[in-house]
């Protein structure tokens, strides 16, 4: 048994709405300490478990990392090109490694490669001293960052995912900074996260997120070890318009975590389909305006509506619309409805309408008119 989420997608996050469904369909049993398996789009949760467990992310802790990254690329704070010098620090960090040597200078693009394909630790304290200044100003980037996605159960402590008493994430928080990754930074994206190898120094190394060649529209993103956080993973996928986002916590295996993955992939997309119900700013209905300088105004949803339902049901999803006449003025954005989601005949959820455009008020003449009208009415 299980609940589905409904959302409306905004910028960088979701805003989700819970309710009991009318159909019921089992989660697969997944070997692993905890997983989650979320609906890009819409934000709907097709399968859980422990997904607010806080757990050591070990290297998962890099999809921060490759955020604050593609955040300063996209604002022109760094570019590709540029060449960051490499610390004795990075290149002593223990774990995996692109092998990168102290003294030298690399670039950003490198950096990135290696940090998202090899995994590399020192990569990771090479981006985090160029951003931040240190790895320690470069943490407190990553927790405020966390905060501001509403990662609510997620505190880090190094930039490498390296174990540490008080730094861990959850399946569920983790799924939002992969969405965030790839919705903010959906060019950034397809260019580093579905690299299946790189090369640095003369050692070529794969990544380890073996789906990418292994099941069908997976484009990234990010695997990770440690013995207090067992084998980990998160992979989203893409088929037919529809893409997931699977995380698994705590797997005993590389094995096992990759056939997590794909068990819940699969799972998702053969019994699920998303469905794009209502486009931000198009006109869904006429308003009516009283005293203004127009007597109606378009209405419509603030951002895209989509829904996530059973394979084979969408012929039983249905909108009810109400709106009340409005008096003028009227700004861009105000409420002037509601639209509920029915499923045969249960009600899913219910959405404002908004105006999708201003009606100022009426001159004298116009608003006397109004009056009388709104009299006889």
């Amino acid at each position: 048994m299980r609940q589905i989420i409904l959302t409306v997608a905004a910028l960088l996050t979701c805003v989700s709405t819970a309710w009991a469904t009318p159909w019921n369909i089992d989660s697969p049993s997944v070997a692993a300490k905890a997983w989650y398996l979320v609906d890009y789009d819409s934000g709907e949760v097709l399968a859980a478990h422990n997904s607010s467990e806080e757990l050591p992310p070990a290297s998962l802790t890099k999809l921060m990392v490759a955020y604050l990254a593609f955040k300063d690329l996209r604002s022109g704070l760094l570019t590709p090109n540029d060449e960051v010098p490499v610390s004795v620090k990075a290149w002593r960090t223990p774990g995996s490694r692109m092998f990168i040597r102290a003294d030298t200078q690399v670039s950003v693009d490198e950096l990135i490669k290696g940090l998202l394909v090899d995994s590399g630790n020192d990569a990771a304290i090479a981006l985090a001293q160029r951003i931040g200044g240190s790895e320690t100003r470069f943490v407190a980037l990553m927790n405020s960052q966390a905060a501001a996605l509403g990662m609510d159960n997620t505190h880090y402590s190094d930039a490498t995912g390296l174990p540490h008493a008080d730094h861990y994430s959850t399946a569920r928080d983790l799924s939002m900074i992969a969405r965030a990754i790839i919705r903010s930074f959906p060019n950034y994206y397809a260019r580093w996260d579905s690299r299946k190898k790189f090369s640095y120094g003369g050692i070529t190394q794969y990544n380890r997120n073996t789906l990418l060649w292994k099941e069908p529209g997976v484009d990234g993103m990010k695997t990770g070890y440690t013995r207090a956080a067992g084998y980990c993973l998160v992979a989203s996928a893409e088929r037919d318009g529809m893409r997931l986002i699977a995380v698994v916590l705590g797997a005993d295996s590389p094995r096992a975590r990759i056939e997590a993955g794909k068990k819940l992939l699969d799972f998702g997309f053969g019994n699920f389909e998303t469905r794009l119900l209502y486009k931000s700013g198009n006109h869904a209905l006429n308003v009516r305006v009283w005293m203004g300088r127009n007597d109606t105004l378009p209405a419509g949803m603030r951002h895209n509506l989509y829904l996530t339902i059973p394979r084979g049901t969408f012929d039983k999803v249905h909108t009810r619309i109400k709106a009340a006449a409005q008096i003028a003025p009227v700004r861009v954005g105000q409420k002037v409805g509601t639209m509920t989601l029915d499923f045969g005949h249960v009600a899913l959820d219910q959405f404002p309408l908004i105006a999708l455009q201003s009606v100022s008020r009426g001159n004298l003449f116009e608003r006397t008119s109004d009056r009388l009208r709104m009299w006889l009415h």
